[in-house]
């Protein structure tokens, strides 16, 4: 049986029990993180026809991790972070509050059939810092996020769109990047198209790794490697939860140089 730290390392997440500390930080949060889906600055994030709410950086923390009195970020999850990943005393990012609603994800305007097939049958899946830029969505490595802290703020039934990884596919990932960033210095990559290398990975993660499902409560939370290919599920029918929907508040902070993105375990 592989003990967290191995999990992390061989298959790209890790899942944490309840944490009283933490538990404590939602409690204290909620409220804020409630606060976001009625605040209009953040009505460009309502999509998929009211089903998903994205959030991005919507969370007033600060670099603490604190909002509303919770005091800082902190609990078994951190600690890890800390110890077996080895990067502290870094402002955390404004969180990401991911709402899903019953029926994600339902049409949405000017969305191809092609990626609204995406979202539904592979978990709009995908490894973040690469984002798409211009009219045909290139691909490129804008951002060095540290890992993926996922932490649940409200109760949701296991099917109520849960958080979705390929296990393993982060050393896919890694692979085809060191590949396809061969002789090109780390500080210029950013430059580069690696739209159809990054395809390929996916597809190889798909073919080949484990897809997981991860169900958790408020107090617990989960840590995904920044190399794994990640996403949402479909909201699956009879899955409950309350009038706020499915809430996770994510943290990524963007923290890393471009080598270290690609070489750290």
């Amino acid at each position: 049986m592989r003990n967290r730290t191995q999990q992390f390392f061989e298959l790209g997440w890790c899942r944490f029990d309840f944490d009283p500390v933490l538990h404590a930080w939602v409690e204290a949060a909620y409220g804020g993180a409630r606060a976001t889906l009625d605040d209009p600055r953040f009505a460009r994030w309502r999509r998929y026809d009211g089903t998903w709410f994205a959030g991005v950086n919507a969370l007033d923390n600060d670099a603490r991790g604190a909002l509303d009195g919770s005091g800082p970020l902190a609990g078994d999850a951190v600690d890890f972070v800390a110890t077996t990943l080895g990067l502290r005393d870094f402002d955390w990012d404004a969180a990401q509050v991911s709402v899903c609603f019953p029926g994600y994800p339902r049409p949405m305007p000017g969305e191809s059939e092609a990626r609204l097939r995406f979202r539904r049958e592979r978990d709009a899946a995908h490894v973040d810092g690469l984002l798409g830029e211009g009219p045909e969505r290139r691909r490129h490595l804008r951002e060095h996020h540290g890992f993926v802290l996922g932490i649940p703020m409200n109760d949701f039934d296991a099917g109520a769109s849960p958080f979705v990884v390929y296990e393993s596919s982060h050393e896919i990932m890694r692979a085809a990047f060191a590949d396809r960033f061969a002789g090109i210095a780390p500080d210029a990559r950013g430059d580069e198209d690696v739209t159809e290398a990054y395809q390929r990975a996916r597809a190889q993660a798909f073919a080949d790794c484990r897809r997981v499902e991860i169900h958790a409560r408020p107090g617990e939370a989960f840590v995904v490697h920044r190399l794994a290919l990640h996403g949402t599920a479909p909201w699956q029918a009879g899955a409950q939860a309350g009038p706020d929907g499915r809430m996770i508040c994510f943290f990524r902070p963007p923290i890393l140089d471009p080598a270290t993105w690609l070489n750290a375990p």
